[in-house]
């Protein structure tokens, strides 16, 4: 299911962590060439994906809010 991007944070590691509209959590990493995410290397590119769309694969298996 498609959740809107509503803002970030660090986890335990330094690595950026998606949160999203419905209150899950997704790690959005750049680590080419399999996952390319150069917008997250940087304020001006996190800033830029804010309302954007991420499928949300714990929604799709009905899994609890992330805190």
């Amino acid at each position: 299911m498609k959740q809107t991007i509503v803002g970030y944070h660090k986890d335990e590691e330094g690595d950026w962590v998606a949160e999203l509209e419905c209150r899950h959590f997704q790690h959005v990493r750049n680590k080419p060439p399999f996952i390319n995410r150069p917008w997250v290397e940087t304020e001006s590119g996190r800033a830029s994906m804010l309302g954007e769309l991420l499928n949300c694969v714990k929604c799709d298996k009905a899994e609890p809010k992330d805190h």
